[in-house]
């Protein structure tokens, strides 16, 4: 059986590979001169949104450690 941390590991993998694949698109967007600026700043704006849940993510599998 899958535990939360394995769960949460998955989805941070599929995140990542997600804002990857978004950067690499807005990439060849910018490069191709003028394009759909409404279409890339949605693009961008999913991005951010991604990064935003992947570092939440992040927080939750590294524990706090005070010393």
């Amino acid at each position: 059986m899958l535990t939360d941390r394995d769960s949460l590991l998955r989805k941070l993998h599929e995140l990542r590979s997600e804002h990857r694949d978004l950067d690499t698109v807005i990439a060849r967007l910018a490069d191709q001169g003028p394009s759909d600026q409404l279409h890339l700043q949605r693009l961008k704006k999913r991005k951010l949104m991604l990064k935003d849940e992947v570092s939440w993510l992040e927080s939750r599998l590294i524990p706090d450690n005070i010393a």
